[in-house]
């Protein structure tokens, strides 16, 4: 049997059906659930993964090769989410199939005491990928208004504020060239805590566990909330929010890898036109 290519698993547009829009509501999302795609067996989804990974490979290396003729168009991946819900494995199994130099990932923790010194964005800026690359950023400034909003560590007017700089900064990018991609994995409070179960029970899991996970756990309620916030009030025409599913770990890694090459197909890429004369070159190697 001919094999199927990534597009035909897909019985619904997931960059329609993930789009966070007006009147959207987080807890209306069911994280269990698969938006869109049709083939709901293990083997079905590892066949549509491994159809994609070709399709994004290729595509972000005509990326790669239009940046040597100076186009400064580049794509970043925002990954965010509650703890457990898969970051690393859409970075490993989506990301992963990507060749590394055309990959820009770095993992945001807690502010430095230089980076504190500075405004929220500096050390952003600082992680965003060069021209014919595939930034992505595990965790990112929306730590700045959900972290920073559930504990409090900046004054809530100054909260309120870093919505607006978001957006505005998010235009920025745009308009000088990034396609942005925010994803939000969504699990479930119940999957969670089964997760973070399992890493106590497994010693190879240890290290994966940190025992502030716990203490985040616990201010569940008002993460949802900060989240509700920063997706309304961040999710532009520029650059929307998609809230994937994340339960099953199948579909968030098929459903993140489709929002990828959606956005890089968008960019209508060809192959970089030859800057020397091919047949002139052709006949100088066969009289070598």
């Amino acid at each position: 049997m001919a094999k199927r290519s990534e597009q035909e698993f897909w019985t619904g547009e997931p960059r329609a059906l993930l789009r966070v829009t007006p009147g959207f509501r987080l807890a209306g999302v069911d994280p269990a659930s698969t938006p869109g795609f049709d083939g709901v067996e293990k083997d079905s989804a590892d066949e549509a993964l491994a159809s994609g990974a070709g399709v994004l490979s290729d595509l972000q290396e005509m990326l790669f090769a239009n940046s040597r003729s100076g186009d400064p168009r580049r794509v970043l991946l925002v990954l965010q989410a509650m703890d457990t819900a898969g970051k690393g494995g859409i970075v490993r199994h989506v990301v992963g199939a990507v060749d590394p130099q055309g990959i820009r990932l770095y993992a945001f923790k807690a502010p430095t005491e230089v980076e504190r010194s500075h405004d929220f964005l500096w050390r952003v800026r600082k992680r965003l990928p060069d021209a014919g690359l595939i930034g992505v950023f595990d965790r990112s400034h929306y730590e700045d208004v959900l972290v920073g909003r559930v504990r409090a560590l900046a004054p809530a007017a100054e909260i309120e504020e870093r919505y607006g700089l978001i957006t505005r900064f998010e235009q920025e990018l745009v308009d000088a060239g990034t396609t942005i991609v925010k994803v939000m994995l969504h699990i479930g409070s119940d999957d969670q805590k089964e997760r973070l179960a399992e890493r106590l029970e497994r010693p190879d899991k240890h290290w994966k566990f940190n025992p502030g996970d716990i203490d985040e756990r616990m201010q569940w309620a008002a993460y949802q909330e900060a989240y509700q916030l920063a997706l309304e009030r961040t999710s532009t025409v520029a650059a929307p929010w998609f809230v994937v599913p994340a339960e099953k770990k199948w579909y968030a890694r098929l459903a993140v890898q489709h929002l990828l090459i959606d956005a890089l197909q968008r960019l209508d890429l060809t192959w970089p036109s030859a800057t020397f004369d091919v047949e002139v070159e052709k006949a100088r190697l066969a009289a070598t």
